[in-house]
């Protein structure tokens, strides 16, 4: 049995969990809803407080879909009542970030400024303080959303590993390589 699998989703104060037909699991909590679509040959169940997840058989498939969609069930649920966030930074010179609602304005040095439009389901807010680097924070319920706005938004202009110019999440490591040998 998969390890992530047979653990149990502990639902929280204020979270509903139901199974619709076809297998559609909605979570509803304080910051919104989420669906999601479980495979039809993984049986959901809800009660005592909890959701199960069992397989039929122990297939290469149905192991692989076991773990899966209890970690996807487990992450709307954390999503509903606590959000996810992820922060990136802007480091190089005169690189900047604003916003106006969800439409991103970025200067990443390229001859002309970026505009980008963050998805409705997601908050975005820009911060440039004296002697810091421009932050953009991205905020919301669905984690495999924000990863995939935040990994795009990093892909624009990604971190060189001479001077570390670029996009990056707070907190990520670049590594660095030498520069030029000096010659004689």
């Amino acid at each position: 049995m998969s390890r992530i699998g047979k653990k149990p989703v502990v639902i929280p104060q204020g979270v509903t969990i139901t199974v619709g037909k076809d297998n559609v699991v909605t979570v509803k909590g304080p910051k919104g809803e989420l669906k999601e679509a479980v495979d039809r040959d993984i049986v959901v169940e809800v009660k005592d407080g909890e959701v199960n997840f069992s397989r039929p058989t122990d297939q290469g498939r149905h192991r692989a879909m076991h773990g899966l969609y209890r970690a996807l069930v487990a992450n709307m649920v954390k999503g509903v009542t606590d959000g996810f966030e992820k922060k990136l930074e802007l480091v190089g010179v005169g690189f900047k970030a604003a916003n106006q609602g969800n439409i991103l304005d970025l200067a990443l040095g390229y001859s002309h400024n970026i505009i980008f439009e963050v998805p409705k389901e997601l908050k975005v807010a820009t911060a440039q303080e004296k002697g810091q680097n421009p932050t953009i924070t991205l905020e919301g319920t669905d984690k495999q959303l924000l990863g995939q706005v935040a990994a795009k938004l990093r892909s624009l202009r990604k971190p060189e590993p001479y001077k570390g110019k670029g996009v990056k999440y707070v907190g990520e490591y670049i590594r660095r390589k030498a520069g030029k040998a000096a010659g004689k």
